[in-house]
């Protein structure tokens, strides 16, 4: 699973390079989204998210394979390495989801970043949502 594959990383205050936050509506799905340079720390600072993280670096042993959980106000932060891309489904009526970035060089904004539709059946995830709203990028 993906949590007992991480490495343990250290990022020092200087190394967080950006923040931001989405709101989101219930039902409401955020597709898959990375990039192979972007250290992030996530988490969901009100409401509750059915929340998911895909291997997607190609060479690996675990090409696809995913780990999810249950991320709300109560818990802490999900570290996401270079190279995995996350996804959330809204489980409450409103949701607000934090990141916190470290990478070197330039961002990478959506354009450059990878994106992994969030019903590709070769990775199958149930997601709990039965009309799922979608963003553009998401379709």
């Amino acid at each position: 699973k993906y949590g007992q594959r991480m490495k343990i990383i250290y990022l020092k205050k200087k190394d967080i390079n950006h923040k931001k936050y989405s709101t989101s509506r219930r039902d409401v799905i955020r597709g898959f989204h990375g990039d192979f340079k972007t250290h992030k720390i996530v988490s969901c600072i009100y409401g509750k998210i059915f929340f998911v993280v895909v291997d997607n670096r190609k060479s690996s042993n675990f090409f696809f394979e995913y780990d999810y959980m249950n991320l709300d106000d109560k818990k802490r932060g999900v570290l996401i390495p270079p190279g995995f891309g996350n996804a959330f489904c809204v489980l409450s009526d409103l949701a607000i989801f934090s990141y916190v970035l470290s990478y070197e060089d330039e961002y990478i904004d959506a354009e450059n970043q990878f994106t992994i539709k969030w019903n590709n059946p070769n990775i199958g995830i149930k997601w709990p949502a039965k009309n799922p709203i979608l963003s553009d990028r998401d379709l």
